[in-house]
């Protein structure tokens, strides 16, 4: 959640196609890991609100890795930094969301339904018939939601900086957002941003002539579907999909993080069966604060469970 530009020196130390319908999961059920509860019965999907073509990148070859982003995001702001290694070894399906990167803006409000099946279907689309899904932020709500979804497409979850539903902290926020936005006072919005997104030391860690540069580029990167994305995140509620998620799962907490509290992430690990917890010492942004950290995580837990 939040758009950091690729390029901005935020860290001092730090270096800086249309898809085909998908077909009904009515009779398709996801192979269960050892251990781990099979899903509930699948019945057919309930209607959805469309979504898509979305502006999607694939590089990479091997097993699919599917990218879900942050609100205020995309896949240049989020996962730029570790594209490479997650590349090495896997064909990466990057799509962006409706007003982000080239994807055009939504006519109509976003549903977590419609976005979740964008992306599933970008990848079916790409080729990728199945894949491992690495949410950020909202992203993760998305990925589960597409697990429950199409769980005969995800083989694999990984949640960073995630959330089941928004809190009060994060609905404030949220609205503040949308209030700067309506009001085109995208400087204020960016100071916004870098006092929730940044850890309090790695901000307290820029030099003073830091500052302006860093709130600029924030201020002059705002997707225009921001206030879409954020709005889907005050409606966003995925409680009932964990218990119905089977597949191996990572759920990565920025400890932190002022935007969207890590307390978020101990009970989605709690609430996935057999879910694995790691902690990465950042704010909301580990991909500008702890880049190789982060991809570390990502790849390990790949190779260990062979996605």
């Amino acid at each position: 959640m939040a758009q950091i530009p690729a390029a901005s020196t935020a860290h001092p130390v730090l270096s800086p196609s249309p898809s085909p319908s998908l077909a009904s999961a009515a009779d398709a059920a996801a192979s269960t890991a050892p251990g781990r509860p099979a899903p509930g019965p699948v019945t057919a999907l309930a209607p959805a609100a469309h979504v898509g073509p979305l502006a999607t990148r694939v590089t990479g070859s091997g097993p699919g890795v599917l990218l879900a982003h942050g609100a205020g995001g995309s896949i240049e702001g989020n996962y730029v930094p570790i594209l490479p290694a997650l590349a090495a070894g896997h064909t990466v399906v990057a799509p962006d969301y409706p007003g982000s990167g080239d994807t055009p803006r939504a006519g109509a409000p976003l549903t977590l339904d419609g976005l979740a099946d964008a992306l599933v279907a970008e990848a079916v689309g790409a080729g990728v018939e199945t894949f491992t899904l690495v949410g950020y932020s909202l992203g993760t709500a998305v990925a589960v939601r597409a697990a429950t979804r199409h769980p005969e497409r995800v083989r694999g979850l990984v949640l960073t900086a995630g959330l089941t539903k928004a809190d009060n902290r994060l609905r404030t926020t949220l609205a503040l957002w949308r209030r700067l936005l309506a009001l085109s006072d995208r400087r204020a919005f960016a100071e916004l941003v870098a006092l929730t997104a940044f850890a309090p030391a790695t901000y307290e860690g820029l030099a003073a002539d830091q500052l302006d540069p860093l709130l600029d580029d924030i201020a002059g990167s705002v997707p225009p579907g921001t206030p879409d994305q954020a709005a889907l995140v005050l409606d966003v509620d995925t409680t009932a999909d964990l218990p119905r998620i089977a597949v191996p799962t990572l759920v990565v907490a920025t400890t932190a993080d002022l935007l969207v509290s890590p307390d978020h992430s101990r009970p989605l690990a709690e609430n996935i069966a057999g879910a694995e917890y790691a902690e990465l010492a950042t704010g909301h942004l580990p991909m500008v604060e702890a880049p190789t950290e982060w991809a570390e995580l990502i790849t390990d837990f790949l190779s260990r469970h062979g996605l």
